[in-house]
């Protein structure tokens, strides 16, 4: 049996900017990254970067492993390279 449902139109995503292919699926795209953090296990850490994909809320952002984000959208980790390059440069010449 069906019920009757009020929607919410703050759960309503516009559709003119999504490239929706033949199988109505699309790829999400990431936008920027909102957090960084290093998790340690028992033997190891696990660098993760906290990724806001594009037609998402910030609410919806998730967790993703940080050296499989930089294989795939490489991008995004170009500013995080050149401030390490700086930071071995200042540590080398004292």
């Amino acid at each position: 049996m069906l019920k009757k449902c009020m929607g919410d139109p703050s759960f309503i995503i516009p559709t003119e900017g999504i490239e929706i292919k033949d199988s109505l699926s699309y790829e999400e795209i990431p936008v920027h990254i909102l957090d960084r953090q290093v998790r340690k296990l028992r033997t190891t850490e696990v660098a993760s970067v906290k990724v806001l994909w594009r037609n998402q809320f910030v609410e919806n952002a998730t967790w993703e492993a940080k050296e499989d984000m930089k294989k795939r959208y490489p991008h995004h980790f170009e500013s995080e390279e050149s401030v390490d390059q700086g930071t071995n440069f200042l540590l080398s010449a004292l």
